[in-house]
């Protein structure tokens, strides 16, 4: 794991707790992919940022990856989609929020799980797929 020698067994933590996780990753991949593409202002930067970092283009996402997604991992995904949540950003649909939230708990599993070629395998290929614009 990349900022931790301890441990931690994603098992062990509620698909919230993984989504929380799971979202700094996410967050932390799209800047990174987009600094690949070459020094820009930084309102450019997050402007491109946001829409990738959303429950709607994250929801957009999971449709992307379904079928890249092993039997766990469709698992993992949907108990994160499944989990509790109070609230949900007005810009999107409950149901999208729940389909992000699934995407981000997947992330942070994969990522405590210490699979990040896995993960990164998944997210350059949903990334290059969202980006075809």
């Amino acid at each position: 794991m990349l900022f931790s020698e301890k441990k931690i067994d994603p098992r062990e933590y509620n698909p919230l707790a993984l989504a929380y996780i799971g979202d700094t990753v996410f967050d932390l991949f799209v800047r990174t992919k987009l600094l690949e593409g070459g020094n820009r202002r930084v309102t450019d930067l997050h402007k491109r940022a946001v829409k990738l970092v959303n429950a709607s283009a994250q929801a957009e996402i999971v449709h992307i990856m379904e079928g890249e997604l092993s039997e766990d991992e469709l698992g993992i995904l949907k108990w994160g989609r499944n989990a509790k949540v109070n609230n949900h950003p007005n810009r999107s649909t409950i149901g999208e929020y729940h389909l992000a939230t699934g995407l981000e708990t997947l992330i942070g599993f994969l990522y405590l799980e210490g699979k990040e070629e896995r993960l990164c395998e998944l997210l350059e290929k949903a990334y290059l797929n969202f980006n075809k614009e």
